[in-house]
C-alpha cells in the first residue's frame, strides 16, 4: 500500500468534503492508493469506501483504548450460545483437546495449531471494551496470541492482504486487511478475565480486534486463510456481515 501522509489527506479532502462530490473525490483517492474494501460495490459503497480510506490513513497505527481492571463489566456479555452441533460437542467433551486452527492460502508453511500449542506462545492481555452494533457493550480482559505471532510462524507472503478466519459454526465468517491482522491488539484469545475463554464468549478460541464492532470479532474459530482476494470467499463482500446488510468495514 502506498504512503500518503495526513498533510496531503487534508488538501485533498478525503475526511472533509461533503456530499457527491466529496464521495467521488474520496473514491478517486482511494483508488490511487489501494483502498478500496470489497463491499465498495453495494448501495452505500461509496461511503464504505470513504470510511475506510480515510481511517486507514489517518489511524492505521493507533490503538484501542485500554481500562483499568476496576471498569471490567460483571458479568461480561454472552450474546447467544455455543454451536449445538455433533462435532462442537465431540470436542467440548474431549475438553477441546482434538480441536485445531488450521492456516492455509499464502503461506509458505500451512499448520494446524492445538489450544496447548496457541497457549505456549508469547501472549498478550487487553482490557478493552467490546461495542456491538445491536447496542449492547461490555469491558473485559481478553488474553490471547497475537494474531501477528501466528502468521509469523506460518510465513505469510509478500503479495497478501487479508486474513479471512472461519467459525465452526458454517455460517460465520469474517476478514481483516493486514494493517488489523498485524496490530499489536489484535488477539487469539482463548482467555477471559483471567481464566478460560467461556463458550458463551466464544470457547475455545476467538478473534478479537478491538479496534472494529463486535460482529467482528467472530466465536468459535478454526480457520484462518490468507490471501490477496477476497472475491471467491462467499459473495464477494469480504464476510458475511455485508451480506446481511452491514460493512465489512467496522472501525471504532
Amino acid at each position: 500500500m502506498n504512503k500518503l501522509t495526513r498533510r496531503k489527506l487534508i488538501t485533498t479532502g478525503i475526511a472533509a468534503t461533503a456530499g457527491a462530490s466529496g464521495l467521488a473525490v474520496a473514491d478517486r483517492l482511494a483508488r490511487n492508493y489501494g483502498l478500496i474494501p470489497p463491499d465498495s460495490g453495494v448501495l452505500y459503497g461509496a461511503g464504505e469506501t470513504l470510511t475506510y480510506a480515510a481511517q486507514r490513513i489517518l489511524t492505521n497505527h493507533s490503538l484501542a483504548r485500554e481500562f483499568p481492571r476496576s471498569e471490567i463489566s460483571k458479568p461480561p456479555f454472552v450474546n447467544g450460545g455455543p454451536p449445538t452441533d455433533e462435532v462442537f460437542r465431540r470436542l467440548q467433551e474431549g475438553g477441546f483437546v482434538d480441536w485445531r486452527l488450521a492456516v492455509d492460502g499464502m503461506v509458505a508453511r500451512p499448520a494446524a495449531f492445538s489450544l496447548a500449542e496457541l497457549k505456549s506462545y508469547p501472549s498478550r492481555s487487553q482490557i478493552t471494551h467490546l461495542a456491538c452494533e445491536e447496542g449492547w457493550s461490555y469491558i473485559a480482559e481478553w488474553t490471547g496470541v497475537p494474531l501477528s505471532h501466528v502468521l509469523d510462524l506460518v510465513g505469510v507472503l509478500p503479495k497478501a492482504r487479508y486474513v479471512v478466519y472461519f467459525s465452526i459454526d458454517r455460517d460465520w465468517w469474517d476478514s481483516i486487511d493486514m494493517a488489523d491482522a498485524l496490530h499489536p491488539q489484535t488477539v487469539l484469545a482463548y482467555g477471559l478475565n483471567g481464566g478460560e475463554l467461556p463458550l458463551g464468549n466464544g470457547g475455545p478460541l476467538r478473534m478479537r480486534v478491538p479496534r472494529q464492532l463486535g460482529y467482528k470479532n467472530v466465536k468459535y474459530i478454526t480457520r484462518l486463510t490468507v490471501t490477496d482476494d477476497l472475491k471467491r470467499f462467499g459473495k464477494g463482500l469480504g464476510s458475511a456481515s455485508p451480506e446481511a446488510g452491514y460493512a465489512w468495514y467496522a472501525g471504532i
